[in-house]
């Protein structure tokens, strides 16, 4: 871990538990891009950042687990949506806050986790959600382990969107701008393909 992540430490959350609607209900995670599935590009970016990297997955347990220290589901099977995930992870997690991704985000790069973790660092108690101007960005977060019990109350209260919920827990946000590529979400044949002609960071 480098030494802005030791003062820091967190675990990571790599999402990987949606149904791929968009993909004709493909595993995301797997799906490849530059000859490698999605989840390996991921775990290359983020290893060396923690000892706890976790993945959420709700099918093909083997094939991730050579990708985290832990595995974890939503506690049905329906595909509840990217909260049930974030819930797990930050009850499985083994630091004081976990730093959040969705699996199919492989244009990530080093300075913005840093800078997420910073910002996270100066105001600990509180989440942190990337934003495109007006847009947020809630599975691009941090969120302290603490939010748990609040976040749980949330969703036994019916909520199921993960930007309403840590809004209402106060999320700070960390601007990028509005086309910053590093936030592409390859979540369509269509963009995972057009995306094979793009330069991996």
């Amino acid at each position: 871990m480098t030494p802005s992540t030791r003062s820091f430490p967190c675990s990571i959350l790599l999402l990987a538990g949606g149904r791929g609607h968009r993909m004709g209900g493909a595993d995301k995670g797997l799906l490849e891009w530059h000859g490698l599935p999605l989840i390996a590009h991921l775990h290359a970016l983020t290893r060396p950042l923690t000892d706890d990297l976790i993945i959420s997955c709700n099918r093909n347990h083997e094939r991730y687990s050579g990708y985290a220290d832990q595995l974890v589901a939503d506690p049905s099977g329906d595909f509840p949506g990217p909260l049930a995930g974030i819930l797990a992870g930050l009850k499985a997690a083994r630091h004081a806050h976990v730093l959040v991704l969705p699996c199919d985000s492989p244009l990530m790069d080093r300075p913005i986790l840093h800078a997420m973790l910073q910002h996270a660092e100066e105001q600990p108690e509180i989440p942190l959600m990337l934003r495109r101007e007006t847009q947020w960005e809630p599975l691009f977060s941090v969120i302290p382990t603490a939010m748990l019990e609040l976040l749980q109350d949330a969703w036994q209260a019916g909520e199921r969107s993960t930007r309403r919920a840590l809004l209402q827990l106060g999320a700070q946000a960390l601007s990028c701008q509005a086309d910053d590529p590093r936030l592409a979400n390859l979540n369509t044949p269509q963009l995972l393909n057009a995306a094979d002609n793009t330069r991996k960071p």
